[in-house]
């Protein structure tokens, strides 16, 4: 078996997803998915993974891992890196689809038949429109939705959690200090600031007691100073972990934390792979790795930090805001690992575009989700996605270059 063609697929239902699908000479897919920057990543595989991959005979996801290892790009979660982590996936997939197995079971698992999911409290146009973590990307729906969860937990959280509660939804992030950080720099938390972040965490406390567990997203946006701040305040509520008190590459600023507040901490999205966690693991300043598959270079890395991680005694929690993809990817991969945590889920995302793009994605049911058995990732691009107009396909053939 050989790579024929390498496949991009980018679509209007969610600009900021790039899927790749990896044609061999048995008819067989390989589908893998990305976040964030999507032309960059889209440029960089046709341009430089391409006349690497097309022919390449049995194409096992750790020799390619070594054949795409890029001589500059390698040590963040760049366009290279992001790259690499769809084209990896995508051999996963295909190793699967060719053992007739699932992931969880390629993996050495499943450590766990299903898994417990929180609600990332996110809307349906969240995150779409620019490439940067902002307000101005928060996609706020201009019309009643029921799933626009981050307007609710804005303005009326309790009701939200409440509604989780509902289906059976035992915990909730959200990110209430986000537009503090903006009008500061992240440089000074005020105490308005403060009490105004705290009254959404109380009115969940208050409506749901113990039943809800609340994780708080700080997306890296603030200094040691005013981070330490924030988690003393958040201390009072206490939180299931506070995520991103600071860029994780700031592993200095991270035992400061670590010093001056007990609250869990828990961080990494935006690492590039093992190398990256592990000062923050020698450290002993975290009690979760959050590693982003599509971003850390693919399952190939992904285990590597999670193994790397139970060597310290850490919990695995993949971030999955993104894809239906990448879902489906997380749930094998935690299933898998003998630490994995917790699945991240976004129902506004499962109640909307997710289902325009895919079939045969898990379903979080009750508050927890059970990997499919279907070999490889068990989810395949709808027909219909690929033929929508606004779907966007670009490939490169075996023979295109000669």
């Amino acid at each position: 078996m050989h790579i024929t063609a390498l496949e991009t697929v980018r679509s209007d239902l969610q600009p900021n997803v790039c899927q790749v699908l990896v044609h061999t000479s048995e008819g067989l897919e390989g589908l893998g998915e990305t976040f964030w920057g999507p032309e960059a990543v889209e440029g960089y595989l046709h341009e430089s993974a391409a006349p690497v991959l097309l022919g390449l005979e049995d194409p096992a996801p750790e020799r390619v891992a070594r054949l795409l290892a890029p001589y500059v790009g390698f040590g963040g979660s760049g366009a290279e890196t992001r790259g690499n982590g769809a084209v990896d996936i995508a051999l996963w997939d295909l190793l699967g689809k060719r053992a007739g197995l699932p992931v969880t079971a390629l993996l050495g698992g499943p450590a766990q038949e299903s898994l417990r999911v929180y609600n990332t409290c996110a809307g349906t146009g969240y995150i779409r429109d620019e490439g940067r973590q902002t307000s101005t990307n928060w996609g706020l729906a201009a019309e009643a939705d029921p799933y626009e969860d981050l307007e609710a937990f804005l303005h009326r959280p309790g009701e939200l959690a409440r509604s989780l509660l509902d289906e059976g939804i035992t915990a909730m992030k959200v990110w209430p200090f986000d537009s503090a950080a903006e009008r500061t720099g992240g440089l000074h938390v005020s105490t308005a600031d403060i009490r105004q972040g705290m009254k959404v965490l109380e009115e969940i406390r208050g409506a749901a007691g113990d039943r809800m567990d609340i994780l708080v997203e700080l997306h890296g946006l603030w200094s040691a100073k005013a981070a330490v701040e924030i988690l003393r305040a958040l201390a009072d509520i206490e939180p299931f972990w506070v995520e991103d008190p600071l860029r994780p590459d700031g592993v200095d600023g991270y035992r400061t934390l670590r010093a001056r507040t007990s609250v869990p901490i828990a961080t990494g999205e935006t690492l590039g792979g093992s190398r990256a966690f592990k000062p923050l693991l020698e450290s002993g300043s975290i009690d979760v790795a959050i590693v982003d598959i599509g971003w850390a270079g693919g399952l190939t890395e992904a285990r590597r930090v999670a193994a790397l991680a139970e060597v310290y005694g850490v919990s695995v929690a993949p971030h999955d805001c993104t894809g239906p993809v990448s879902f489906a990817t997380c749930v094998q991969f935690v299933a898998s690992q003998p630490n994995g945590l917790i699945a991240e889920t976004v129902r506004a995302f499962h109640h909307s575009w997710y289902g325009l793009m895919a079939q045969g994605l898990p379903v979080p049911t009750e508050g927890r989700v059970r990997p499919t058995v279907a070999p490889g990732l068990g989810v395949s691009l709808r027909a219909d996605h690929l033929a929508r107009a606004s779907t966007r396909r670009r490939v490169s053939r075996l023979g295109d270059r000669r």
